[in-house]
């Protein structure tokens, strides 16, 4: 049997993929942000919507196509490899990967043909704009299956502790890519009205050959071993979709919670509500991809520890991973509420308008939501699926409910309210069952300095000085005043995780 980790070390391993990661998450949320801006700007509030709306649709089908294997692609070969069955790790793979193709495909034809319905939904304002949505959402379903299928692979990838696949495909090269090429059509749209089937081509186009680089770098790490009988391949199989089938009904609700809401704002408010709802909630997808790179280096090491019953570790690496996901996410989430007004001014002086108090209503839920930590994700590993689907359904009626209720009458900022308290509920049911049923809690002594240094720094220092010394000025006098907290705090914010191991002699 594998050794695990001692919980120090774990911690250091978690935090050089973990840093890697955010520097990658980092990248990805800062270009999203960019093509957001050159979406809104380039193609006006009502094909800016149908954008965004497609691409909600888009991510949302995609989900599905991945039937849970987001976590069942981790869980399993950490699982394997902890308890010493390595020989089962390509029957593993096969198992996850070969339905995720069948589904992707399948839904892809699905999402083609069902196009105009959903474009009528969506965009009924005017018939050219409902025809562009059409060849949008059209475009996007070609690119279905590469973007189940490359989400599988790199989750495969962490299975085995590997990050750089994720860090330099899905975080640098993609995001990149998109970066590049929505770029490249706003340049065009100076020249010739917009298209919104271009936009759409143009985000989805880096999937090809981010899809071939992450098989190669899946075949690079996986090393064949004795063959499995067909006894073992059986049970394997049985085991693997008895824990991943809660999780791909959860993961689509999960990703339903994300992206629905803009269908919706769509649907019952309109397309311009739609765009200023998207770009006001974009901030959210930033502090998303920072949970992730926490979560996704720290996920094999856990789904290890809670293998073997090593509670000790989990909570070590929970407690510390929290730490820092707090230190990272909570500045960043107070900054976006003091200067909401003049970064969405940057897309229009009406979505600085309305805009504003969606932004706040958000920041306050994601302070809560990271807060928990990656609680979601804990449960999952800890192979109660089963409660996670409960949780996220729950959490998804609040959000339809709330929404179909609020929209109407306050536009996009009924959808802020919806999906904020959807979060709230979503990460406060998981951190009592994790507690309750695996003894495990994110509140450690790492998540409560990183909690006080952010709200003195980034949540009182800037109000107050403002007034005086104007915006900028506050944040140019909060910013050292952390870096030195955070260096004052670093034992217990486990900060040296992140320096580089000194070699014996």
């Amino acid at each position: 049997m594998a050794v695990l980790d001692r919980p120090a070390a774990g911690a250091r391993g978690a935090a050089r993929g973990g840093l890697a990661n955010m520097a990658g998450s980092a990248l990805a949320g800062g270009a999203g942000v960019v093509v957001t801006w050159v979406v809104a700007r380039s193609l006006g509030a009502e094909q800016a919507g149908a954008f965004f709306a497609a691409t909600a649709a888009f991510v949302l089908t995609g989900g599905l196509a991945k039937l849970g294997t987001q976590t069942g692609l981790v869980y399993w070969p950490a699982r394997l490899r902890a308890t010493g069955r390595e020989h089962l790790l390509g029957a593993c793979l096969r198992t996850g990967l070969v339905p995720v193709v069948v589904a992707a495909l399948v839904l892809a034809v699905a999402m083609w043909l069902a196009a105009p319905a959903i474009a009528h939904v969506t965009a009924d304002e005017a018939g050219h704009v409902v025809e562009a949505h059409t060849a949008g959402l059209r475009v996007l379903a070609a690119f279905l299956p590469l973007q189940a299928l490359t989400d599988a692979l790199l989750t495969a990838t962490r299975g085995y502790r590997a990050m750089r696949p994720t860090v330099m495909l899905e975080r640098f090269l993609r995001s990149g890519l998109q970066l590049l090429l929505v770029g490249a059509a706003g340049v065009a749209a100076l020249w010739t009205v917009g298209s919104l089937p271009l936009f759409a081509l143009a985000w989805a186009a880096p999937y090809l050959p981010v899809t071939i680089l992450s098989a190669y770098a899946l075949r690079k790490l996986h090393r064949p071993g004795r063959p499995a009988s067909p006894a073992e391949r059986r049970g394997l199989r049985r085991e693997f979709w008895r824990f991943t089938g809660p999780r791909a009904l959860a993961s689509v609700a999960q990703l339903a919670l994300q992206r629905i809401d803009v269908l919706l704002v769509a649907a019952l408010g309109g397309l311009v509500p739609a765009a200023v709802y998207a770009v006001a909630g974009r901030f959210v997808v930033l502090i998303q991809f920072a949970n992730q790179g926490i979560s996704q280096s720290v996920q094999p090491r856990l789904a290890e520890a809670l293998a073997v019953d090593d509670r000790r570790a989990a909570n070590a690496l929970y407690q510390t991973a929290t730490g820092w996901l707090v230190l990272v996410t909570w500045p960043v989430t107070l900054l976006v509420i003091f200067l909401a007004p003049v970064w969405l001014r940057l897309f229009g002086d009406r979505y600085a308008a309305e805009g504003t108090p969606v932004v706040a209503v958000l920041a306050a839920a994601m302070l809560v939501a990271t807060g928990c930590g990656m609680v979601d994700m804990v449960l999952a590993m800890a192979g109660r699926t089963s409660w996670n689907l409960a949780n996220v359904l729950v959490a998804l009626a609040v959000t339809v409910g709330l929404d179909v209720l609020l929209i109407p009458r306050f536009g996009a900022l009924g959808a802020a309210v919806g999906l904020a308290c959807s979060m709230v509920v979503n990460n406060l049911l998981p951190l009592v069952q994790v507690g309750r049923s695996v003894g495990l809690h994110p509140f450690g002594r790492g998540t409560r300095a990183a909690a006080l240094l952010s709200v003195v720094c980034f949540g009182v220092l800037p109000w107050a000085v403002s007034p005086v010394a104007g915006p900028i000025v506050a944040v140019l006098a909060a910013v050292p005043l952390f870096v030195a907290g955070a260096w004052l705090l670093r034992v217990p914010l486990a900060l040296d995780a992140f320096q580089p191991r000194r070699r014996t002699s």
